[in-house]
């Protein structure tokens, strides 16, 4: 199609900088591997926190921003805590919530109530810690500074919230009680929140719950009051959050930290009055813990995560069925896993029917299940890993083979993989060699957890690599931007000319192993997660065409020319601008400070060229 001739290019939206070799834009990393890596620097914070970056923010400016009313700190890390137990009339019921002003719909306490006590088959006597994962109930409203937004475009991928889904983290506590009728204690303490960080709240609620089991709500009232004071959730920065006497230092991963590297949280000196600890990790679960029971189908696993299959983990409890989950889920990071998956469900669920139904094929999900019933119910999933109860081997685990689905008739079959996936890669015999030998060796679990976790990372990387590299090569030359056409679009994405590459450009330049790539390749491209992936990399591509387009446009004397065209020409263009700006703020586009400011200086000096009666409308318009 003809290029329109100025100023229409002014109704593209408008971005940031950057240059590639080659004469190539090179899009802001985000999605993908290799570009989380690279990424320069995030977008500029919207309206009302315009100077407050996360990474080089003064914490007073950032305590400025979250201190607009009471609770705001707490609303950054939580939604709300609510304490559930057991009523021999109605049931499971949340009997508090704090703050008392933090909404639930019916539906989301139901749900809460349910996923927040084992199956009555798991027997979990003592405390049992979980967590789960639901559907927040749509047309809420989402208050709070933007301040948090930009502190999410911040994180990896892997760690943005997503705002349709809570988490729960779960302390449970069942114990003989004879002075009750049920002849039981049942209680649990859960954290709602929009922030996956599964190791932060595990270990919060080790420190209070059983405090809080033995004392009452005033003790939880004080929790939450400490949560108050805690400082906003920023990437990257090391954070000292205080609960109930006791200090916990971390570090929240950003998206320009190096895949597969996590920096050490020194802990503090002795010296100090309180009580500290260190978090090497807010949100990891114990990779090989979670592993072993399915030891040898690592790769399979990782194959079947990647490609969004449907599948189901049968667990003798919610902490296993959740952790498993998680690690599931975990294993293609730094992709970002982008299908529904619930680390424990149950028949009670909001979306039970939705997802066990016989009319329509299994959907890309990941569920985590306790109850027997389940077996039953979902015997037509193509793919169910049953686990027993997760123990670290004192030996070196026998080789399973994988199952048949008709040999799993209930919850009591034995563990393992059972599906008729034929995998399109090799197995990798040296990892399964390497960590055996760490078994025989009595290699700590958090070293195994290391060395599994960097053997997925460069898996996926060796997978993503070449699509990143194609991808890029979708972006127009440096020299097509041009601030009197509108910026140019994006090639479109080629399955067949992306398959040319890999001859030359593929996995085998980063991996050793052999197999049917090709055909990995071309079934992944019809999943879910190829299409989160590449959606997110073409808004961050799109973004940064506009964002040079407008730089370009910054760089022409516009005065020069609003003095060669009519008056109304010259108020159409003002008015584009100015949209251009509020544009930049509503969509968090990644533009420079720079450019907006020069881009504001130029509407000014167009404005004062005009007319008294025009300035007058024109400075009153669009602000």
């Amino acid at each position: 199609p003809s290029v329109p001739a100025w100023p229409l290019p002014l109704r593209a939206a408008l971005g940031g900088s950057g240059r590639g070799a080659a004469g190539h834009v090179t899009p802001r990393g985000g999605a993908g591997v290799g570009a989380m890596s690279r990424r320069e620097r995030g977008p500029e914070p919207g309206p009302g926190c315009a100077e407050v970056a996360a990474e080089d923010a003064e914490p007073e400016s950032l305590d400025q921003c979250l201190s607009l009313l009471p609770w705001d700190r707490f609303s950054a890390w939580l939604h709300c805590v609510c304490v559930v137990g057991f009523d021999l009339e109605l049931g499971q019921a949340v009997e508090v919530i704090y703050p008392p002003h933090s909404k639930l719909t019916d539906k989301e306490k139901t749900n809460i109530c349910y996923l927040s006590f084992p199956d009555s088959n798991s027997g979990c006597l003592g405390d049992t810690q979980f967590c789960f994962r639901f559907r927040r109930s749509p047309g809420r409203k989402v208050s709070l500074c933007c301040f948090l937004d930009q502190l999410d475009r911040d994180l990896p991928v892997y760690l943005k919230k997503d705002s349709a889904y809570y988490y729960g983290y779960v302390y449970f506590r069942q114990v003989r009680d004879k002075s009750l009728k049920r002849g039981y204690f049942q209680k649990s303490l859960v954290l709602i929140s929009k922030l996956p960080y599964v190791h932060l709240f595990r270990t919060v609620l080790k420190q209070i719950a059983p405090e809080y089991f033995e004392k009452s709500e005033a003790f939880l009232e004080a929790v939450c009051s400490d949560v108050d004071r805690w400082p906003p959730p920023v990437p990257g920065k090391v954070l000292q959050l205080p609960i109930m006497g006791v200090i916990m230092k971390l570090r929240i991963p950003t998206y320009r930290d190096k895949p597969g590297t996590t920096p050490i949280v020194q802990n503090m000196h002795q010296a100090d009055a309180q009580i500290s600890m260190a978090l090497p990790t807010v949100h990891e679960v114990d990779l090989f813990r979670c592993f072993c029971p399915v030891f040898f189908h690592i790769q399979m696993l990782w194959e079947l995560v990647l490609l969004g299959e449907p599948l189901i983990v049968m667990a003798p409890s919610p902490a296993e069925s959740s952790e498993t989950v998680l690690a599931l889920v975990s294993c293609i990071s730094p992709l970002k896993y982008c299908s529904d998956f619930r680390p424990y469900f149950t028949i009670h669920d909001s979306e039970f029917k939705e997802y066990t139904t016989r009319t329509q094929a299994p959907p890309s999900v990941i569920l985590g299940v306790t109850n027997p019933f389940f077996a039953k119910t979902l015997q037509h999933w193509p793919h169910i890993i049953r686990i027993g109860d997760i123990k670290l081997p004192g030996e070196v685990p026998k080789q399973v083979k994988v199952k048949k689905l008709k040999n799993l008739k209930t919850l009591d079959s034995k563990p393992g993989v059972y599906t008729s996936y034929k995998p399109y890669l090799n197995k990798d015999e040296e990892i399964v060699k390497q960590l055996q030998k760490g078994v025989q060796q009595k290699r700590p679990t958090e070293a195994q957890s290391v060395i599994l976790r960097r053997y997925f990372l460069e898996l996926t990387e060796s997978f993503i690599i070449p699509l990143e590299r194609y991808v890029a090569s979708l972006m127009p030359l440096q020299k097509c931007i041009s601030p009197w056409k509108s910026p140019p679009q994006l090639r479109q994405f080629s399955q067949d000319d992306f398959m040319k590459t890999l001859e030359k450009a593929g996995p085998q330049l980063t991996s050793g192993l052999k197999g049917d790539w090709i055909g990995l390749y071309r079934h992944f491209l019809k999943s879910p997660n190829f299409d989160g992936w590449f959606r997110s990399r073409q808004k961050e591509m799109t973004q940064k065409l506009e964002a040079l387009h407008l730089e370009a446009l910054c760089n022409e004397n516009l005065v020069f020319w609003s003095q060669k065209h009519t008056e109304v020409e010259t108020v159409d263009l003002v008015l584009k601008l100015k949209n251009k700006l509020l544009q930049a703020d509503r969509e968090h586009l990644p533009v420079k400070t720079d450019t907006l400011k020069k881009l504001q200086t130029h509407i000014n000096d167009i404005i004062l060229a005009l007319p008294d009666d025009l300035q007058d409308i024109l400075l009153k318009t669009g602000t």
